[in-house]
């Protein structure tokens, strides 16, 4: 199992303990001031019968005023132990709240869901833990759509990137496992510097936040761990988990594609990969700094074949931005 699968698994086992921790604590606390001051022990006792006097009253009355009047004197004599019971604890020295359950989330009670939908203080943890999976967590904080500027550039360019802009905002809003996709992923093609990487970024920091399993890897370290899967296994017949997670994932991320040493072994490692994603019907974005004619010389007809024919192809053109911000 993957570190982030993992990861989520643990979360989610806290949770499952979490609330049941609070609730024996409290439970540890209520034992030790019982202890201490006898008087609240039997308070507590009377408290703890309150349920079933409330229940005797419904069943025995059959009348509503009589049956509404006694609940009333039952509620006003709870009332007056629970007073009673926070004057002990404070002539004690115990805070009045001493043995609440504590929870760590008052929302959902450190369960990690109110009803039936995910508490956000479980969902912020899993969202971290998705953060790190990612491999690109020091960008994810920088690089959002809300701060992607179109004022770097101009004329066509500046349609372009619009365009490219608005695409990726719908398409990691909509992003989904469940329905079908307008093409099997997306590829980017431009020179350095136009804000590629800036709007993977921001792809992949929203559809963490969805709750989706996101992997952001460079083509150089994407295809050394399979070269370390492959090697592992020649050797011993173990195999890489950490080259599993590429198809695990639901969405991944390759960065700077073209840049990695052409040889078999690569173009049969890229090929088959984006064949196995297609397949499973999992989504894969692609940043290169080639231009289209470059990247058919580079990769065999299959691998262009399967990008130009099953991709969104996404043309990123103007002038490198960080040369222009040093000029500014």
């Amino acid at each position: 199992m993957n570190n982030y699968r993992e990861a989520c698994r643990r979360i989610r086992e806290k949770f499952n303990t979490k609330y049941l921790t609070a609730q024996e604590r409290a439970e540890a606390r209520r034992e030790e001031v019982r202890r201490k001051i006898p008087e609240i022990a039997v308070i507590d006792k009377k408290l703890s019968s309150v349920g079933s006097e409330i229940m005797f009253v419904s069943f025995s009355y059959k009348d509503d005023r009589t049956r509404a009047q006694k609940i009333e004197e039952i509620r006003k004599e709870n009332e007056q132990l629970q007073e009673a019971r926070r004057c002990l604890l404070v002539a004690a020295g115990y805070p009045c709240d001493y043995t609440d359950v504590k929870y760590d989330c008052n929302i959902c009670e450190d369960s990690g869901y109110v009803d039936s939908k995910m508490c956000r203080c479980m969902k912020s943890e899993l969202i971290m833990a998705g953060y790190e999976a990612s491999g690109i967590s020091h960008l994810l904080g920088k690089q959002t759509f809300e701060n992607f500027s179109l004022d770097y550039y101009e004329g066509r360019a500046k349609e372009i990137m619009s365009n490219n802009l608005a695409y990726l905002d719908i398409y990691s809003k909509n992003f989904s496992t469940s329905s079908v996709q307008d093409s099997d992923g997306i590829a980017m093609f431009g020179g350095t510097g136009l804000g590629k990487t800036h709007l993977s970024s921001a792809v992949a920091r929203r559809v963490i936040e969805k709750g989706y399993y996101v992997v952001y890897v460079s083509a150089v370290t994407l295809f050394e761990e399979y070269g370390k899967k492959t090697f592992s296994a020649s050797r011993n017949g173990d195999t890489s988990p950490d080259a599993d997670r590429y198809n695990d994932c639901d969405l991944l991320i390759i960065d700077d594609l073209g840049t990695e040493l052409k040889n078999q072994f690569t173009v049969s490692v890229l090929y088959n990969l984006l064949n196995t994603r297609m397949n499973l019907g999992k989504q894969t974005i692609i940043s290169t700094n080639l231009s289209t004619d470059e990247f058919r010389t580079k990769y065999d007809d299959r691998i262009f074949s399967r990008i130009f024919g099953e991709f969104t192809i996404m043309p990123f053109i103007g002038e490198d931005i960080r040369m222009k911000k040093r000029r500014i």
